[in-house]
């Protein structure tokens, strides 16, 4: 119950209108309650106390009104022209508050003898010095609330960039992949076919499919990417027949890793491309992926051209666009907590691996209950 009177309070206040008025009332409240003690000890007549601690409390509290006006013209101003205008309404402000309080002790205690002007001095200084507190927390509360506005956009502007980013490098693979397999579509229709042509569009049309109702800004499970993944290389099988082997290895705990969608389709891309193709015999694509130390390891391997991989370094800075993409994808998302490198394969090619933070859908919402 406390909880929840807590939580609807909080919501209330995140209205500036309110926050206002609930620090007016807790800090003339505080004001009048100093007040009275403050005289409590000295003064015989409590009751003529009391009467003077709501003349201050409710007439300082009432100039504040016009002063809060001005400061909201001044705002947007010059602030040599703000500073003289909020020293000058607070120099007023105090002159008359001064001047009601002596009113108000006057009617409060008339036993002392009317007004006395010798002490005029520290009934000026002291006003003054409440409403220079009370301006310095006013702004000081407008200027934090304007810098979290500013921060807050900054910070929207940025995940709207971040987004757009991601989308442009997630939609820049597609087409890329599209054209790879509508140039073999239309080598398998020259060459007369049609079944193999057909199937190829058909395995087509279910992989779009799956990739645009996927939102690039998701990520989805390791599982669900393989499933992916597999109606990617249904298409290419279609083209290389048992010249392309695929194994898949995954443990049971990275099966629910959430990994951006299509993040191993350009990888596999690549495999097929530049090691695959290459021989005439074909060859085989290990994908593997296991947990290590609260991290995802994916890996993926080929069998090679037949030609030795002799300068991995020229790799890492390729310009190819599956890879560079991917690379910009997992900057973007991951920062420094991702890494993608090259390696010699076992299976006599290359391997490229992934390491990324092992997060799943269960985490995710631990993270937000």
């Amino acid at each position: 119950m406390s909880s929840r009177l807590f939580q609807y309070a909080s919501a209330r206040l995140e209205d500036p209108k309110r926050q206002y008025r609930a620090f007016q009332l807790l800090g003339w409240s505080g004001y009048g309650f100093a007040t009275y003690i403050g005289g409590h000890f000295w003064v015989d007549d409590h009751l003529a106390q009391a009467l003077y601690m709501l003349v201050a409390t409710i007439t300082g509290w009432l100039l504040t009104i016009p002063m809060r006006r001005i400061y909201l013209r001044l705002w947007n101003r010059e602030p040599l022209r703000r500073v003289i205008g909020t020293l000058l309404a607070i120099t007023l402000a105090a002159l008359l508050w001064a001047l009601l309080k002596k009113l108000g002790n006057v009617w409060a205690f008339p036993e002392e003898g009317g007004l006395k002007w010798g002490d005029s001095f520290y009934w000026y200084a002291y006003s003054f010095m409440i409403y220079v507190t009370w301006t310095g927390a006013y702004f000081a509360i407008k200027y934090y609330r304007a810098s979290r506005e500013e921060r807050e956009k900054a910070l929207r502007a940025e995940s709207m960039a971040h987004q757009a980013q991601l989308k442009m490098l997630r939609y820049q693979l597609n087409p890329h992949f599209l054209f790879n397999t509508l140039n073999a579509i239309s080598t398998l229709i020259l060459d007369k076919d049609s079944p193999t042509a057909n199937a190829m569009v058909t395995r087509l049309s279910q992989f779009l499919r799956h990739s645009l109702d996927n939102d690039p800004m998701q990520k989805v499970t390791l599982e669900k990417e393989v499933e992916a993944l597999m109606l990617y290389l249904d298409i290419e099988k279609v083209r290389f027949g048992e010249r392309l082997q695929v194994d898949v290895r995954m443990d049971d705990a990275a099966q629910y890793a959430l990994v951006p969608s299509l993040l191993l389709q350009p990888m596999v891309e690549n495999a097929i491309k530049y090691a695959i193709s290459r021989r005439e015999e074909g060859g085989s694509i290990r994908i593997e992926a296991r947990v290590i130390s609260g991290e995802l390891h994916l890996a993926v391997s080929d069998s090679g051209s037949g030609e030795p991989v002799v300068n991995l370094s020229n790799l890492e800075g390729s310009s190819g666009v599956g890879v560079r993409n991917t690379r910009e994808r997992l900057q973007v998302l991951y920062g420094k907590e991702q890494d993608i490198r090259f390696t010699a394969s076992d299976l006599g090619g290359l391997a490229v691996r992934i390491r990324l933070p092992y997060e799943t859908v269960r985490k995710k919402v631990a993270l937000h209950s």
